[in-house]
């Protein structure tokens, strides 16, 4: 791939309370590992989301919590922010949608798709909670799917068969809140033309279909929703999110933008905050307009519908491409997405996870007890890339222990420890065998190998390949036994030693978008200065529109130097005596682990 505007655009952590391992695992890790290599490999990145803070789900936990919806959202956008960052994920910015610039951004969405005759009114029969009097989301309802028969389906779709529902579908439909019969009443709202956008809709899809490049999960899912395309409402009876931008509705306080609606809407309102803080203007265009630039959404696989139909839908019609023509509003035209990125779910020992229910470990947690490169590593390994996988203790331990310690960390040790007692810097070769240039060819072709895949998004098999190299480097430093030639040729211990650390210089650099927080100690450890790979900062910065303060995550200003590709260490470089880069876990962890959890679940 030529150098591109890559857009990674990452799904919206809800802020109605801390997220857990299985969140991160689907739409963090995977975005970041991605943007890292693309970074290194010479692309102009833009990596954005923030936190989601609309719709009911935040009013049910903030009456809860006793506290204001704004205090909710504050309080857990902030912890969202920090776990983020502590976890190393390197947001352009990381923001949220209850700033000016965003309703900005949604309302011109919507007033542009009303003006293209893409939003109709209509008379709909709404959801309520008779006990509360208020709206219930159809995702906050449940019920019998009227079309398979499955007893979990959601008041929007069955997750049995893909069918999109709506909540009066649903048999014997009950609240996800407090298991009450809703009570449905007449109300007027706006839906999103689908019918009309079919067509386009159905062209772009079959587009991606016919090259092949998505996850065949995720386009079997994306083009079974084509098959049942109904108008779909936009606006909701709540009081809670963006005002409609129209007359006699934004007077309305109870009438508000379908939290999906806008939350979508905030990739790109996240672009052109990002290109007002920093200066830039228009840059944003640059990832958003030109038909060059590539687009990949990341996000847990219950999200496919609003990226791969809704999403879609809205950017059609906003561009004038549907069946009623029109034409662009003043921000476009724009592009649609290049790729759905869709993980599947990570279970946690065998069950599903559940804050309610107390089968959980939030990020903030984990990380308080464990590094967030061995999180980062279990995830990639072993996450839910293409296939439902499960969190257990036991595995996590086996493979910080067997994988990180004994193959990454002690590559890294024993090769630094030796030179740093036996020369003290880094030596100059002679010589070189075919066993020196057989490695040295392993860990170059090692950028390729792995780049590709990355591209791919096959970040399993990357890292899996990344831990060949790295295993092919302790063989051959146990093949040439170092510690033995000191005494009887200690020119060619210089070469062997020489060779080893270019060897573990290349798999830091190749390990660096999986593990950037311990890639910048081995950095170091081999002398190199600078950073190897960014690094993400928390600023508290004010609303630029005259709204309230507020923490984001953005890129620190000493960016990473690291390129993807080898580069040749110094001779003559100080070595010291390192410390231990991963820490060894006693296998204690597990039943200490489990009595918590079994613990929380009560």
């Amino acid at each position: 791939m030529s150098s591109r505007h890559v857009l990674t655009a990452v799904a919206w952590p809800y802020a109605n309370g801390p997220r857990h391992i299985g969140h991160v695992s689907g739409f963090g890790v995977p975005s970041d590992v991605f943007s890292r290599y693309m970074r290194m490999a010479g692309h102009d990145v833009l990596m954005i989301s923030g936190t989601d803070e609309h719709g009911t789900p935040i009013l049910v936990q903030a009456e809860q919590e006793q506290v204001s919806a704004r205090q909710l959202a504050d309080q857990y956008n902030r912890v969202i922010v920090d776990d983020l960052h502590n976890l190393g994920l390197s947001y352009d910015l990381f923001t949220r949608t209850t700033t000016r610039n965003h309703y900005s951004v949604a309302q011109e969405i919507f007033k542009t798709l009303h003006r293209n005759g893409y939003m109709i009114e209509q008379t709909t029969q709404g959801a309520i909670s008779p006990s509360t009097g208020r709206t219930l989301p159809d995702r906050f309802i449940e019920g019998t799917c009227p079309i398979c028969g499955y007893d979990g389906a959601r008041g929007d779709q069955c997750d049995n068969c893909g069918n999109q529902l709506d909540p009066t579908d649903l048999k014997n439909p009950r609240s996800r809140i407090n298991g009450e019969a809703p009570k449905f009443v007449e109300t007027e709202h706006f839906f999103l033309d689908l019918p009309a956008l079919a067509d386009a809709l159905g062209s772009w899809l079959q587009n991606r279909a016919d090259q092949g490049a998505w996850r065949p999960n995720v386009m079997r899912f994306s083009l079974n929703l084509l098959e049942d395309l109904r108008p779909r409402a936009m606006t909701r009876d709540i009081d809670w999110g963006v005002p409609v931008p129209l007359p006699g509705w934004e007077e309305n306080a109870n009438k508000r933008l379908y939290v999906w609606f806008d939350a979508v809407i905030g990739y790109l309102s996240a672009s052109i905050e990002w290109a007002r803080r920093t200066g830039s203007g228009d840059e944003w265009r640059a990832w958003w307009c030109d038909p060059e630039a590539y687009s990949y959404y990341f996000m847990g696989k219950d999200n496919i519908t609003f990226h791969s139909q809704i999403w879609p839908a809205e950017l059609l019609g906003y561009n004038g491409q549907g069946a009623k023509n029109g034409t662009p509003g003043p921000l476009g035209p724009l592009q649609l997405p290049t790729e759905i990125v869709s993980s599947e779910f990570l279970t946690m020992e065998g069950r599903k996870f559940s804050s309610s229910r107390g089968v959980v470990i939030y990020v903030n947690d984990f990380l308080s007890r464990y590094d967030a490169d061995a999180l980062r590593y279990f995830i990639a390994v072993a996450g839910p890339e293409n296939q439902d996988s499960d969190f257990t203790w036991s595995e996590f331990v086996r493979r910080n222990n067997d994988e990180l310690v004994a193959g990454w960390g002690n590559l890294v040790n024993r090769t630094t420890s030796m030179i740093a007692k036996n020369l003290g810097a880094i030596p100059e070769p002679g010589e070189l065998t075919d066993a020196d240039h057989t490695l040295l060819r392993t860990t170059r072709e090692g950028f390729d190998t792995v780049g590709g895949l990355l591209e791919q998004h096959r970040q399993k098999a990357a890292i899996g390949e990344a831990m060949r190299v790295v295993g092919e480097a302790n063989a051959y430093l146990s093949q040439q036994a170092p510690w033995k030639l000191k005494n009887e040729d200690p020119e060619r211990m210089k070469s062997v030693l020489h060779v080893a650390a270019q060897a573990v210089d290349d798999c830091n650099r190749i390990l660096s978008p999986f593990l950037p927080h311990s890639a910048q100690r081995v950095h170091e450890l081999l002398g190199r200065s600078g950073r190897l790979t960014d690094r993400p900062a928390v600023h508290e910065v004010d609303d630029l529109d005259g709204g309230t303060a507020y923490p984001v995550l953005m890129l620190d200003e000493e960016r990473g130097e690291g390129r993807w590709e080898s580069e040749p260490v110094t001779p003559g470089t100080r070595i010291d005596a390192p410390a231990p880069v991963f820490t060894k876990l006693d296998t204690s962890v597990v039943d200490d682990e489990l009595a918590r959890l079994e613990e929380r679940a009560g």
